[in-house]
């Protein structure tokens, strides 16, 4: 579903495995948490980099629908409504 949504949507899901068991016991989450705590963290602060804005148009209203491309990025995404 990640590669769907990142592609049909402007949607970008991840999913995070810390280790090979996908479905840990209950008594194993405290110790994987510590163990991932601070790369986590630092991984979602990434969030804040980037290029980030709204599309107005000469009145400030909002544009739904605009076209956002970059050049070298193969994949256009369009602002919501």
């Amino acid at each position: 579903i990640n590669d769907f949504s990142y592609l049909h949507t402007n949607c970008f899901e991840l999913s995070i495995y810390v280790g090979c068991d996908k479905y840990p016991h209950e008594s194993e989450l405290p110790e994987e948490w510590e163990n991932n705590r601070e790369s986590l963290i630092v991984f979602m602060e990434q969030v804040h980099r980037g290029i980030k804005g709204i599309v107005k148009d000469v009145h400030g209203k909002g544009i739904p629908n605009a076209i956002i491309s970059v050049e070298g990025v193969n994949h256009d995404i369009r602002t919501g409504k």
